[in-house]
């Protein structure tokens, strides 16, 4: 003889799903609720009363699935809330570390930058100076049979590419953490506006939709119509 525990065995291994609990309460008034749902409109107030006590049902079985879905989710939350605010002073602690230490380097990289900059330039500046001169080498051996006038072209044509070489190598050689960030700042606020409405009429178009949305109340009807409607809910 087995002697099965009914209390220990029935839901343990398969609790009820809190949404179907709920859902199972309403589930007549919903198949009812489907079938007006079919695209037609109410025609009596007959009709208009059936769907409104409906309407009331299927509003208090999506409230109490709102009510259901906080209780399952309100503890996972807190839990994912604690964990961010246990890691995030020690996050922001890092952050501002790393802040300052930018900060203290920020003024040496950016005369470093300055200094490269420089050679970078002088460098270009020679690799021409050296271009033209094997040009002028090479024209002047091209009509001489003086062996010693070739030998130097030559030498002065590998110099310049040298140097060249060397100023491709100057460009790139940038000191490292350092970024392009682009400033702007409005000198204008008149002729801004008038320009994105010449260049830019969707994004233009967007901002007095939104606007308008907002404030309607205040924009005179000449401007903006506004108006109110009775509808159902």
């Amino acid at each position: 003889m087995t002697d099965t525990n009914t209390r220990a065995v029935v839901g343990d291994n398969n609790p009820p799903d809190a949404i179907d609990e709920i859902t199972a309460i309403y589930d007549v008034d919903r198949e009812e609720a489907q079938t007006w749902a079919d695209g037609s409109s109410v025609e009596t107030e007959g009709q208009a009363n059936a769907v409104d006590a409906l309407r009331e049902r299927m509003r208090q079985w999506r409230l109490s699935l709102e009510k259901g879905q906080k209780a399952a989710t309100t503890p996972l939350r807190e839990v994912y809330q604690a964990e961010l605010d246990r890691w995030k002073p020690t996050i922001e602690d890092a952050k501002r570390i790393e802040i300052c230490l930018v900060k203290s380097v920020s003024g040496f990289k950016v005369k470093q930058l300055e200094a490269k900059k420089l050679a970078e330039r002088a460098a270009w500046a020679e690799t021409e100076r050296l271009r033209k001169e094997a040009d002028a080498k090479a024209t002047a051996a091209a009509a001489s049979s003086d062996i010693t006038a070739q030998r130097e072209a030559q030498e002065a044509k590998q110099a310049a590419l040298d140097a060249e070489v060397a100023s491709k190598a100057a460009s790139n050689d940038k000191p490292k953490g350092m970024r392009t960030v682009q400033y702007h700042d409005i000198a204008d606020m008149r002729a801004l506006v008038n320009w994105i409405a010449t260049n830019d009429k969707p994004a233009m178009a967007a901002f007095a939709e939104a606007y308008a949305a907002r404030n309607h109340k205040d924009i005179p009807d000449a401007v903006v119509r506004s108006w109110t409607a009775k509808e159902a809910f």
